[in-house]
């Protein structure tokens, strides 16, 4: 039987504007960049800084919970190895590429993730590729490569553009891992806990990070660079993370996959008007293959019986 998820006005109102939300990171790590002294894992351990209270509540309500049981050595470890990988790793490497290329390409690279989430599905999980998804792959690649090699011309002056793209591909398939493993993970974790969990295993990887590697004295950049830790913190971190997971509740993941296409056009947009980005035909082109590619998707994956 295939298993229909009800599309209301206020989850798919919550979902859109989570998304949204979700797609200002790139602004303000690039505006943080351009407008105060900060490198990149500076800025990531006062996001996760200030977002720390409000996953630590989390996890202790979710903990509260009754009906929840405790977590496996095994659960355990793949929690905190999806953490490590979701929140970390991938935050690290974007972090560190949106200071060589647009924000506008950095969301479309970015957006490649259901691309890799169905490759890591059928090679490591064994799922079979059906032809849709086969389809959805080769619009998404095409899309990306019109945009990239438009950016490209924009761009020839930039030494690091080649090495920010790489980065920010990397971001885009350890998130992917994280997403392919939350699948699993989450109808036996719950989804509360499980982000919860995974988020404090991201932020201690981050802070362990920094403290091996970074400057304390950096995080004395005063006034502006703690208001832009704390605009990524609530803005771009916490308050979407809540609302997507909230808007999942009420029309299901799948809706609310689709639904977050909108993230590429919604920085583009951003980064034109605030950034003052270029918008350029190949940029177009490619951002509209790009999401017919991950619409595709995420269509057949409502079809399909659960």
């Amino acid at each position: 039987m295939i298993k229909k998820s009800h599309l209301s006005f206020g989850g798919f109102t919550i979902t859109f504007f989570g998304a949204i939300l979700f797609s200002t990171k790139a602004i303000i790590v690039k505006k943080a960049f351009h407008e105060i002294s900060v490198d990149a894992l500076t800025l990531l351990t006062l996001r996760m800084l200030f977002s720390l209270p409000f996953y630590l509540i989390a996890a202790f309500w979710a903990g509260k919970q009754h009906k929840n049981t405790s977590l496996t050595k095994k659960q355990w470890f793949q929690v905190i190895s999806l953490g490590l990988f979701g929140y970390y790793l991938s935050s690290l490497f974007d972090f560190i590429g949106l200071q060589f290329v647009s924000a506008g390409l950095e969301r479309l690279i970015l957006f490649l993730y259901p691309t890799f989430t169905v490759l890591i599905n059928t090679f490591i999980f064994k799922q079979k590729m059906i032809k849709s998804q086969f389809w959805a792959l080769l619009l998404t690649y095409m899309g990306i490569a019109i945009a990239y090699f438009g950016e490209l011309n924009i761009d020839s002056g930039n030494p690091n553009f080649y090495f920010g793209s790489f980065l920010i591909f990397l971001c885009s398939i350890t998130y992917a891992v994280y997403i392919a493993g939350s699948g699993k993970l989450i109808p036996q974790v719950g989804v509360t806990r499980y982000t919860a969990y995974a988020m404090l295993a991201s932020t201690t990887g981050v802070f362990i990070h920094f403290l091996i590697t970074g400057n304390i004295k950096n995080l004395e950049g005063g006034t502006a660079l703690w208001s832009y830790g704390l605009l990524l913190a609530l803005v771009a971190t916490v308050i979407p993370t809540f609302m997507i997971s909230a808007g999942m509740k009420r029309i299901g993941s799948n809706n609310a996959a689709i639904i977050s296409a909108i993230g590429p056009v919604s920085t583009i947009i951003q980064a034109h008007f605030i950034l003052r980005e270029k918008i350029f035909a190949g940029q177009i082109i490619g951002t509209i293959l790009v999401i017919l590619g991950v619409l595709l998707i995420g269509w057949r994956r409502q079809q399909t019986p659960e």
